[in-house]
């Protein structure tokens, strides 16, 4: 079987959970060696023994500046080179306008937006000309939602950051994208609220979607994995909505 990404090098942070571990079990379906980051151990052992051999993890927080320069480190010293860096690494919580602290926005943007802008900048001297990165933004990019202005803000500013870095990194031929999933059945989409909601959340998410239904992480690394193979290979500066439709009709 032709695998479109063999002998390609990928990072993936956040990639112990959710979307980041689905993406990195993608990437390594179709031949990539796969770098994943995460916070904690526990989870990040469990997330390379899923991926399998051609997995390596390495314990770090997206949004400490020392932490990605151990990650490159890393790399550099074992592979030498960056093909395709997904930096997924973010997440957030809901506050409406009134409550809103200051411990809030700083956890948020400093791990949606800096920690995406240094995770990109970091990375360039390993990224290797006509390389993909892909950034992960969500519908709420698009979409109002109460109660979660800082999330949606820090998104909206994922989203612009490609369009500019698209034109930062012509002249290498690196193409930088967006995937902006939907509601997406994972550990961060149920935390949002208090188990016995979780399952009242996910239906009323469910219902705004014209599929009718939650999507599965399994299809957001499938997406990933279109942006980063030659299959996109003209695809640059794009938001490319894996939502069911809702941010679209």
């Amino acid at each position: 079987m032709n695998k479109q990404l063999t002998g390609k090098i990928a990072l993936v942070t956040g990639g112990s959970t959710g979307i980041g571990l689905a993406a990195a079990q993608e990437l390594a379906a179709q031949g990539a060696r796969v770098f994943i980051t995460g916070r904690r151990q526990a989870e990040l052992d469990a997330a390379v023994e899923a991926i399998g051999p051609a997995a390596t993890g390495i314990r770090a927080d997206a949004s400490v500046l020392a932490d990605l320069d151990a990650v490159y480190a890393r790399i550099a010293a074992s592979a030498g080179k960056l093909d395709i860096l997904f930096a997924n690494a973010g997440g957030g919580d809901m506050l409406p306008l009134g409550a809103i602290t200051e411990e809030h926005f700083d956890r948020i943007f400093g791990t949606n937006v800096r920690g995406v802008l240094f995770t990109v900048q970091k990375a360039l001297p390993l990224l290797t000309d006509g390389a993909s990165v892909i950034l992960t933004a969500s519908t709420t990019s698009v979409q109002g939602t109460a109660g979660f202005s800082v999330y949606s803000a820090s998104k909206a500013a994922v989203r612009n950051f490609a369009r500019s870095w698209a034109l930062d990194l012509k002249d290498r031929g690196i193409r930088v994208n967006v995937v902006s999933p939907g509601p997406v059945r994972t550990p961060g989409l149920g935390g949002l609220v208090p188990d016995e909601a979780r399952q009242g959340l996910f239906d009323a998410l469910a219902a705004q979607v014209p599929l009718g239904r939650l999507g599965e992480p399994e299809e957001i690394g499938k997406a990933v994995v279109f942006l980063a193979s030659e299959a996109s290979s003209f695809v640059n500066g794009i938001e490319l909505f894996v939502d069911g439709g809702m941010a679209q009709v």
